[in-house]
């Protein structure tokens, strides 16, 4: 698998899906609030900022608690996954400037996958609706045994592009999947969805994934590796 070449570039770029890719927050928070809903609780911002970036059987445990013990947690999990993954089939937009940037490393022939939190039916739905973009591969949280904020998916990326997870740059909106990948090792870009993320010598923070190109990972790339 071509990769980018070392010492002048990430060997490998990796994106979080929910929320960093695809513009899918809102869609969890109308499921959710659906489903909990038919329960009696009234699903609140604090609910979404407390669930976001999973993983689902943490956020069905939630549920579960918040609808006063009805059903089980599994149930709200597996309820949870069957309505999003329906309503991401419908489509599902790009985050601004990510179209942009993903077709800009590809361009200079950069590897790059999608490494999610999602279940393998979630993350097809919306593989299937992004018609323009097309990863070398992707990660679900049915590919590993601990998904997000466990670094196994993220390892298991590097490993499948054949590169050096410490060499690799990934991109990261949740609290979850922050310290999945600052626990992979991984030079981070975190663009924060309601929560906040403090920069450190691995880590940058962005409003926007339109601020990014291959031209400005360039320089970050070169000044990462000054802080080394």
């Amino acid at each position: 698998m071509e990769t980018s070449k070392s010492h002048e570039f990430f060997d490998a770029v990796f994106f979080d899906m929910d929320g960093l890719l695809v513009d899918s927050e809102p869609l969890w928070l109308e499921s959710e609030t659906q489903i909990t809903a038919a329960y009696g609780y009234t699903w609140t911002l604090e609910d979404q900022v407390a669930c976001l970036g999973g993983p689902l059987t943490r956020v069905g445990a939630y549920m579960h608690q918040k609808c006063a013990g009805a059903q089980s947690p599994d149930f709200f999990t597996q309820t949870l996954i069957q309505t999003q993954s329906h309503k991401m089939r419908q489509g599902t937009a790009l985050m601004p400037g990510a179209l942009e940037l993903v077709t800009s490393l590809q361009s200079q022939g950069v590897t790059t996958a999608l490494v999610s939190a999602s279940p393998r039916i979630i993350v097809d739905a919306v593989l299937e609706n992004l018609g323009v973009i097309s990863f070398a591969f992707s990660i679900s949280s049915d590919d590993v045994v601990h998904t997000k904020p466990h670094p196994d998916a993220y390892l298991l990326a590097a490993e499948r592009a054949g590169v050096d997870i410490k060499s690799s740059l990934i991109f990261e909106d949740s609290l979850t999947g922050v310290s999945a990948a600052k626990a992979s090792g991984a030079w981070l870009i975190a663009v924060p969805h309601l929560v906040v993320v403090d920069e450190g010598p691995r880590v940058r923070c962005i409003k926007s994934l339109e601020q990014m190109s291959y031209v400005k990972l360039e320089k970050l790339f070169y000044d990462f590796t000054l802080s080394i």
